[in-house]
């Protein structure tokens, strides 16, 4: 694991289809009591680590493995950043059959995306089945969990960006809140979504694009880079943003430090700090892009 600025350690019910930006979304709606086990409340930790967050490039090879009772894990981040209160990922590999935890809800909005496997996620107490390329959104206060129901080991990264609404956020259900104009819970394949040509490969543009309970807005996309193509050098971005290497090798550059990223391998990117990729492989390499804007995101650089 190779590191940019701090220092690290690699650690009734109804189901309608919406659209999310251009992303077609299974939207889960509120649920009778008599069709959920009473959901446990979790409780927010403070982040394990002290330090800030600075750009971060962690190697899939460089994750240590846990093992746990369900299967595996990979911690990868447990930190603040400039303008989150927390900033957690980890990657969690389910045995067939087995469960991520007992249903239960937070105030932190999560996300999750299926890097392997056949799952099944239950929200509000409706299930839905999800595979590789899946992405999955729980609102804040929406009980949820996961089981694996397929024959293979099922491998996801689990994506938790706190602000500082999580300390003043309803204890109430996003499905009973009903907020106008915030993301409900959502679970999205964005393997059938449409890509756009680009000069470069191609992207599938506002998978995600919202405000949430607890996010001014929160974004994902996925960009293709043909082989030996780059994004144009030294982009900046005022939000906090997590970079997952879907496929091929990517070069990434920050602040004008480069690291080789293959497939399964991700990297946090700081508010405003310039960047730019480059497919150094044969094949195309894709990655998929989690952008949050909060109250403390800057102003992007230059404006």
């Amino acid at each position: 694991m190779s590191f940019l600025g701090s220092s690290v350690r690699g650690t009734v019910g109804r189901v309608i289809v919406a659209v999310l930006g251009s992303a077609a979304a299974i939207v889960v709606g509120a649920t009778t009591q008599r069709d959920m086990a009473q959901p446990i409340s979790a409780t927010y930790s403070p982040p394990s680590q002290s330090t800030p967050l600075g750009t971060t490039f962690v190697d899939w090879d460089s994750l240590a493995v846990r093992v746990s009772p369900v299967g595996q894990s990979r911690a990868v981040f447990d930190n603040p950043t400039s303008t989150l209160e927390k900033l957690e990922v980890h990657i969690t590999t389910l045995r067939p059959g087995m469960f991520s935890h007992p249903v239960h809800h937070h105030p932190w909005e999560e996300m999750l995306l299926i890097k392997e496997g056949d799952v099944e996620v239950s929200i509000n107490g409706q299930k839905h089945r999800a595979g590789a390329g899946y992405l999955i959104f729980f609102a804040s206060h929406d009980p949820h969990n996961l089981q694996n129901v397929g024959s293979t080991p099922a491998t996801y990264y689990v994506i938790n960006f706190c602000t500082d609404r999580v300390q003043t956020v309803p204890d109430k259900p996003a499905s009973e809140q009903a907020v106008p104009g915030t993301l409900p819970s959502s679970v999205i394949d964005c393997n059938s979504l449409p890509a756009t040509p680009t000069e470069t490969g191609s992207r599938i543009n506002n998978i995600i694009d919202s405000p949430t309970l607890t996010f001014l807005r929160l974004g994902s996309h996925i960009t293709t880079l043909n082989a030996k193509m780059s994004t144009r050098a030294d982009m900046v971005d005022p939000g906090d943003e997590l970079f997952i290497v879907k496929s091929g090798l990517l070069e990434a550059t920050v602040n004008g430090i480069s690291c080789r990223l293959k497939e399964g391998s991700l990297f946090y990117c700081a508010p405003n700090d310039k960047r730019t990729f480059k497919n150094i492989g044969t094949t195309p390499a894709a990655y998929q892009v989690f952008k949050v804007i909060s109250d403390k995101s800057p102003k992007q650089a230059g404006a």
